[in-house]
């Protein structure tokens, strides 16, 4: 059997049961309020029986006082029977499912009726000064109509009396049924609940405990007992455990087997990186030595074009002196000032180029050799310095609006590199057909996490490229600036590889070494930030960096 259906029977049983209890309280609280509710009307009823005959001996008295002092104004013809009558007509109210006792209020009422007529007789005699007939109330005796109504009211008293007793005795008898009841109600949930509970112990409690040995077992490693018996969702469920157990012993077999793999891995990783590192070092070392060992080549190529320069400004005068045939003068005098001239111009070029190149591969080198000095750096003065350092001319291309500029962590020289290189990228690339504009500003926390997010959501392809293999420590807390410019835009093929070396951008059209962006992207990385782009062709671009906030934290 299912625990649903054990859990029902458990259930339904008792509460059954109790049902049936309360059925027996609720039937004797009934008959008690029943009985409270006749005992209370039996009060009330002679509560107004004892006070009905009040107003017809007040009359009475002022009857007298009338026949004596021959005044009929003392007669009420009205307030004494407007209250007699309210008194009698909810008396009659009150007692009207006993018949015997409705007949008696109704013969008080009668009696009544001939007392109310005799005085209205009374005062008709006296406001006639006839009341010698009526001498007799002035006695000692009461008026034979109230005689009645008392002889009748004390039979109505004393049957009313009676009628009370037995309701007060039946309420007792109620009382004490109910309490009964109560108690038997109480006590045999009491005993319900207690023989549904050793049920329980002795059918689902001891699987219950079983089943959580079995999960405890489970928990410390060690072996369970036999599966339970049965086929209800204890069973299922210790079933499920010893299953567990197996695919935990299997797992754990295989677990061992992929550390064992990972280790392995790990080391060749570990070696990996090693060699990588020294392959980089190698590269630096490398791009250092290349860079300073052609130099001197080209600073020997600089001084021979210039003595070569030279030469042929002497070779002029010399011609110019010589007595020579005229074509012959001119012969030689386009040589030099031509094929010489031109091909002199061509190596100059061609040094500048590779001085320039020499330089680049040196900056880059240093890039990762250089030991930064971490502080807090104030972004807002180090734009200015790389505003002030931007190239003749440069800055007057456009219009520069330099928004407010929280701090960042990092080396100032470093960090002024970033903005200095993204500033004369934006300036270098403006749109001639429209004004330049070129906004430098920051981020609101958190809206650098969702442009981030945005990013990550690009092929990997594009995101490796753009974006490079970050080495943002995990859990350090970073600012994002931004460049924005509305120049003549990236086209979307030319993203995946615009953070390369020598990379420029539009071909030639564009001064530079295609350095600078490739520069900017690992002193972020060095410093534990990120930079990216977005850019629409033909409308500007803008360049994302993020920098740490605080000191870095190790992951």
């Amino acid at each position: 059997m299912k625990l649903f259906a054990k859990g029902l029977l458990l259930i339904a049983i008792p509460s059954a049961i109790e049902l049936a209890l309360l059925g027996i309280v609720f039937d004797t609280q009934g008959e008690a309020a029943q009985a409270a509710k006749s005992a209370e009307n039996s009060k009330q009823i002679l509560w107004q029986a004892a006070g009905l005959a009040h107003p017809l001996l007040r009359e009475a008295a002022r009857v007298r006082t009338a026949i004596v002092l021959e005044d009929p104004s003392f007669i009420d013809r009205r307030a004494v029977w407007a209250e007699f009558s309210d008194r009698i007509g909810l008396l009659a109210h009150m007692v009207g499912d006993n018949p015997t006792q409705l007949a008696r209020i109704q013969r008080i009422n009668d009696y009544a009726r001939m007392w109310r007529a005799r005085c209205s007789k009374v005062a008709d005699a006296l406001r006639a000064s006839e009341a010698g007939g009526f001498a007799y109330t002035g006695g000692v005796g009461l008026p034979p109509e109230i005689d009645a109504v008392r002889s009748e009211l004390d039979a109505f008293i004393a049957e009313q009396t009676r009628f009370d007793e037995a309701r007060s005795a039946s309420l007792r008898k109620s009382r004490e049924r109910q309490q009964d009841a109560l108690i038997f109600a109480v006590v045999g949930s009491m005993l319900i609940w207690a023989a549904t509970a050793v049920v329980f112990a002795r059918n689902v409690g001891v699987r219950l405990a079983a089943l959580s040995a079995n999960a405890q077992r489970l928990g410390v490693g060690v072996a369970l007992a036999p599966p339970l018996a049965g086929n209800d969702e204890i069973a299922s469920l210790d079933a499920v455990l010893n299953q567990t157990s197996r695919r935990l012993a299997e797992a754990e077999h295989e677990q061992t087997a992929l550390k064992a793999q990972l280790q392995e891995r790990a080391a060749d990783l570990a070696a990996a990186n090693d060699n990588l590192r020294q392959e980089s070092q190698d590269n630096e070392m490398f791009i250092y030595s290349v860079s300073h060992d052609l130099r001197s080549p080209l600073v020997n190529l600089q001084g021979f074009s210039k003595e070569l320069q030279v030469s042929c400004g002497d070779l002029r005068e010399q011609i110019d002196l010589a007595d020579l045939p005229a074509n012959e003068r001119q012969h030689m005098v386009e040589l030099l000032e031509g094929d010489v001239e031109e091909s002199l111009q061509f190596l100059r070029q061609a040094v500048a180029r590779a001085a320039s190149i020499i330089d680049a591969l040196l900056r880059m080198s240093r890039a990762g050799r250089l030991e930064y000095r971490w502080q807090r750096v104030n972004v807002g003065r180090i734009v200015e310095r790389a505003l002030a350092g931007l190239a003749a001319g440069l800055a007057q291309q456009a219009r520069i609006e330099v928004r407010e500029l929280p701090p960042a962590w990092g080396d100032p020289a470093a960090l002024e590199q970033i903005f200095g290189n993204l500033i004369d990228n934006a300036l270098r690339h403006l749109d001639p057909a429209r004004p330049g504009h070129v906004e430098i500003g920051a981020l609101e926390p958190g809206e650098g996490a969702d442009r981030s997010a945005a990013l990550s959501s690009t092929s990997s392809a594009t995101l490796s490229d753009v974006a490079g293999d970050t080495s943002r420590i995990s859990g350090t807390r970073t600012r994002t600036y931004y460049v924005r410019d509305n120049g003549v835009g990236i086209p979307s093929a030319y993203l995946p590889k615009l953070f390369r070396a020598f990379q420029r951008l539009h071909g030639g059209e564009s001064d530079g070494q295609g350095t600078g962006l490739a520069l900017a992207r690992r002193i972020a990385e060095r410093h534990g930030g990120r930079i990216w782009v977005e850019s629409t062709q033909g409308a500007g671009s803008t360049f994302f960096v993020a920098l740490p906030d605080e000191p870095l934290r190790a992951a």
